[in-house]
């Protein structure tokens, strides 16, 4: 019996300032797994449809594929409940999956928990992912999706477990085919480096570092370094370039240098480009404190442009709070080889964090505008489900309108008091409903950001004038040019069918 489509769905991302930058690969890689195994693929991709659920309402309705997956980051995650509840009234007989970022770092979260003792927060998060959806997949999509796709399927899949069947280690993620990209209309994505037309691409997977705010700290799947071969990227690339005619290359790794075998991929791209005859420019992060001269000569070589740097804060404290292991002195100097060696840097950096105040935010103004990176981005910091902050965080009280407040200590290690640290910083945490709420992530100038957090120091609204001041004064003072938003197609429904470049099937 031939197996039915598979319809795979990328949620709007209404929060960015423009969706149609870079395609979501980690669906895309779901999709070639299957096309592999014999199933015919059909992708929806809703970024920047302004009334995609119209959209979903209409494929749904044409649409021969008993399951419907989707991917979500937590973000996504309102939208993604929509489109679950459109797809249920038209097509009650279909499977409902989600996976993706969100539900895997809630389970992380859950099960983390769970193992400490503490009170866990992600049980709750859980709920509106079973309510919605028929199976949460967590962790890698790739082989999880064919145990999602049975049909006494169980409600959670976890394969964010390095002893699953479902968990790709260095081999099976090599094995696994390229994403694939044939399945969207790749032209509506627009991007360059260094005015070259570019698209993303993802080297590696996971970071093993233990910031206190970024998620998936308890999450296998995020933490483990996972490494393609260099052979399997250059293939992509030359596919790329070949295909579609990119030049251009984001390589969307957590941190390019935590890879020892860097430099020699680098030197494997530069050949490429020598064999092909062609100049590819290339940009992606790299982690500040591991940065040296011999990788940034390399990057140059390959081809980089720019490098993005989570930096995050200009104080010393708030590094400390952060578990960031890079210090200012750190920093400083990463800025000083980029720049050495004639790559440009954005600065990522965020406010905040616990101890955040007037003082620390001025530290960061000031360092900003001594290392003078060429961009950089400021953002109000949300815990996320799977992250220290909001995994670690105890109950702490309620808002007047009964939402429950939380509480984070960081509190000085050992060799910190040997040193004479001797604080305990906060933050506190409203809480959010990540089943409906997404107006904490980062922002859009105009309309302006809004916190969820505050310190002893400085309340919400304090962090986000304080924020808006710093990302004014320095742009204003390097000439940073803040580049404006996109607005979003709107879906011709009326016609009967959609246009073709918003979907495509095989």
């Amino acid at each position: 019996m031939e197996p039915t489509p598979v319809c795979l769905i990328i949620p709007p991302s209404p929060f960015l300032l423009d969706e149609r930058v870079f395609p979501f690969l980690g669906i895309l890689k779901v999709a070639a797994s299957l096309e592999e195994a014999g199933y015919p693929v059909e992708v929806l991709d809703l970024s920047k449809i302004r009334n995609f659920l119209d959209v979903v309402e209409d494929y749904a309705r044409g649409s021969k594929a008993d399951h419907f997956a989707l991917t979500a980051t937590t973000p996504q995650f309102p939208s993604a409940v929509k489109i679950s509840q459109a797809i249920r009234m038209v097509r009650p007989d279909a499977k409902n999956i989600i996976g993706g970022t969100h539900a895997t770092l809630v389970i992380a979260g859950m099960k983390a928990a769970k193992k400490s003792g503490r009170v866990g927060r992600a049980e709750r998060d859980l709920i509106p992912l079973l309510q919605h959806f028929d199976v949460v997949v967590s962790g890698d999509g790739e082989k999880s999706i064919f145990g999602a796709l049975v049909p006494d399927a169980p409600n959670i899949i976890d394969g964010d477990d390095r002893s699953s069947p479902y968990f790709l280690t260095n081999e099976a993620l090599d094995a696994t085919p390229l994403p694939a990209r044939h399945l969207i209309d790749l032209s509506t994505y627009h991007y360059t480096v260094a005015g070259a037309p570019a698209t993303s691409i993802i080297a590696q997977l996971g970071c093993p570092y233990h910031c206190g705010f970024c998620a998936g700290r308890a999450s296998p799947m995020l933490r483990n370094i996972r490494m393609r071969s260099d052979e399997s990227v250059v293939e992509e690339l030359v596919g790329l370039y070949k295909t579609y005619g990119y030049t251009g290359f984001m390589f969307y790794d957590d941190e390019l240098n935590v890879n020892p075998g860097m430099v020699s991929l680098m030197e494997k791209i530069a050949k490429t480009q020598r064999d092909l005859n062609v100049t590819f420019k290339l940009r992606g992060f790299v982690k500040s404190e591991r940065f040296t001269a011999e990788q940034a000569e390399a990057l140059k070589e390959a081809g980089f442009s720019q490098l993005l740097i989570g930096f995050e804060s200009g104080s010393e404290r708030i590094l400390r709070n952060i578990r960031k292991i890079a210090t200012v002195e750190d920093n400083t100097r990463c800025v000083d080889i980029a720049h050495a060696h004639d790559l440009t840097v954005k600065a990522l950096m965020s406010v905040g964090h616990p101890g955040e105040s007037t003082e620390t935010i001025s530290d960061t103004k000031r360092w900003l505008l001594a290392v003078r990176p060429e961009d950089f981005d400021c953002s109000i910091i949300t815990p996320y489900p799977g992250s220290p902050y909001y995994d670690q965080a105890s109950l702490f009280g309620e808002t007047p309108d009964g939402r429950n407040i939380w509480k984070y200590v960081i509190e000085p290690t050992a060799k910190e008091m040997a040193q004479g640290v001797g604080w305990s910083d906060v933050l506190y945490q409203v809480e959010v409903n990540y089943a409906e709420e997404a107006d904490y992530y980062k922002g859009d100038p105009d309309d302006g950001y809004v916190s969820h957090v505050w310190t002893d120091f400085l309340n919400a609204d304090e962090l986000v004038t304080e924020r808006s001041n710093l990302e004014q004064d320095v742009r204003e003072a390097l000439g940073i040019r803040f580049n404006p938003s996109s607005p979003a197609m709107l879906y011709e429904h009326s016609m009967g069918q959609p246009p073709p470049h918003i979907l495509r099937k095989t």
